[in-house]
């Protein structure tokens, strides 16, 4: 729902035609919140400068519209549960059949293959699933994983099929063979804990740092005295130059091991002064912190409107933002592209253009099942 939208919304981004086929119902996230006169900026923000195609790959005619496509394209992105899309006669074999030169990229929850592999997996069950919610847990001290409403998984799965497609492209540039890609979310969260998965083949008693939020007068911050240069600096900028020489907090070692008294201690400066008085005065004094802002806050900061790091796209209901890739390339427009596809709004244009079919046939493809989809194949 997530991971294939946000990949290919990427490839979009940088130039690619990318052909979003929906069932007649449309995809489930067009009516995800939030939603403006009927238009969910959501869906928006995932496939802002895509073409919309309605197929109904439950019928032989969507089906065989989907192969057509699929000769005419260098890339294939799915985000079903693993063998559904084989099911329907879209997956990897039937569509390379002829084709060796095919890129096809699989995203799923736990992989193509293995035990888990046909768990239904929307983001929140591959944060549980690879110790990435108990780790948090254990950095916040609780007694029970945290409430979530973010989707770590299934935007770094976006961002891991994205990498791998243009891995794969670049082969096919130099040999002319195509790939089947087999991208896992939950083996990119196992990627993503980096200490984590050390820490468990190697279990420590030593206590590790916790970069915990302090309080100000009007919320909290958060510092960063990783290095002996940055205790050093904060020490100084804090007025207590006496704890570079205390042995509690003197080297790396002997710091992390009473990393909880040295933020009490800290803590004791912050609280008296507000979020920002913090941040300028130990900013202008070389010590890495943060104050905690809202995403408000955020998307209106100085340094996103410098960069540029947001696009004004355009749905049906009006206009509004959203963020552009995580990387800039001077020269290259990378942002992306203000369009909102409407549902089947290229059907005309791409089937009747690129595939030569009569409305007739286009209305044939799109026509509704007889029967609902399963849950299976409405689920990444």
């Amino acid at each position: 729902m997530m991971s294939g939208p946000y990949c290919t919304r990427l490839l979009a981004d940088l130039g690619a035609e990318v052909i979003k086929v929906e069932p007649p119902e449309g995809d489930h996230n067009r009516s995800r919140r939030p939603v403006r006169n009927g238009y969910s900026s959501f869906f928006g923000q995932l496939n802002a400068g895509k073409k919309c195609v309605v197929l109904n790959l439950k019928s032989a005619a969507g089906v065989a519209a989907a192969k057509a496509l699929a000769q005419k394209c260098d890339i294939v992105v799915e985000n079903w549960r693993p063998g559904v899309a084989d099911r329907l006669g879209v997956g990897y074999k039937a569509l390379s059949e002829g084709r060796s030169d095919l890129i096809y990229c699989s995203i799923s929850g736990f992989g193509q293959t293995g035990p888990k592999s046909l768990r239904p997996a929307y983001a929140p069950m591959v944060h549980a699933a690879s110790g990435f919610d108990h780790a948090q847990m254990g950095y916040q001290k609780a007694d029970q994983p945290a409430n979530t409403a973010t989707f770590t998984g299934d935007l770094f799965g976006g961002i891991s099929a994205f990498s791998a497609v243009q891995a794969a492209y670049i082969q096919r540039l130099r040999t002319g063979r195509g790939q089947y890609l087999d991208v896992s979310l939950f083996d990119g969260m196992l990627n993503i804990l980096v200490y984590e998965v050390q820490e468990a083949q190697a279990p420590t008693n030593e206590k590790v740092r916790v970069y915990q939020p302090l309080k100000t007068i009007d919320g909290h911050i958060v510092l960063a005295p990783t290095s002996q240069k940055n205790f050093e600096l904060l020490a100084r900028s804090v007025g207590h130059p006496e704890w570079i020489e205390d042995p509690r907090f003197s080297r790396t070692r002997a710091r992390e091991a009473h990393w909880g008294e040295l933020m009490d201690l800290i803590g004791e400066w912050t609280k008296v002064r507000t979020g920002l008085e913090c941040e300028d005065h130990l900013l202008a004094d070389g010590v890495p912190c943060s104050r905690y802002m809202t995403v408000a806050e955020a998307i209106a900061d100085p340094q996103v409107v410098y960069r540029g790091s947001m696009t004004k796209v355009v749905d049906p209901a009006g206009s509004y933002l959203i963020p552009n890739a995580p990387f800039a390339m001077p020269g290259t427009d990378a942002a992306p592209k203000p369009h909102i596809p409407q549902l089947g709004e290229h059907g005309q244009e791409i089937l009747g253009g690129l595939l030569g079919y009569a409305p007739a046939q286009i209305k044939q493809c799109a026509a509704r099942a007889s029967t609902r989809p399963t849950a299976e194949e409405t689920e990444s």
